[in-house]
């Protein structure tokens, strides 16, 4: 079965990559090389993939996800690292957890270890 996914992840050029929790040597444009990386191999497999970068300010965030979701259905939604860590992104992360589970509450949510593996992630719960 194939699914439509989609990957959240903070504006890659607004996340401070010194902060505690943050993969060491971690950059923008490896962000983007990992997730552009990780939607290759879900749609080569025949799955529907969008990305959104959200901004670090929650109310904005809320926004914007409830804007994607608004347009599309998803079957699986990953919530990437760089929202739910370090700790003091626990409001943002929380914010954009509860518009995903308010706009796409028959979807699956799935979290990544890093920008790279978005892929596993969503196809732990593909077809569930």
């Amino acid at each position: 079965m194939t699914a439509r996914i989609l990957i959240v992840g903070q504006d890659a050029d607004t996340v401070d990559y010194a902060a505690p929790g943050i993969i060491a040597g971690m950059t923008a444009e490896k962000v983007r090389a990992g997730l552009a990386a990780s939607k290759a191999a879900l749609e080569s497999q025949g799955h529907a993939c969008d990305l959104l970068e959200v901004q670090p300010d929650p109310p904005t965030a809320e926004a914007e996800v409830r804007a994607q979701l608004a347009g599309a259905t998803y079957d699986v939604v990953v919530i990437g690292a760089g929202i739910r860590n370090p700790p003091p992104k626990l409001f943002l992360f929380e914010t954009v957890l509860n518009a995903v589970h308010a706009g796409a509450p028959s979807a699956r949510i799935a979290f990544n270890t890093r920008p790279d593996d978005s892929d596993g992630a969503a196809l732990r719960w593909a077809g569930r």
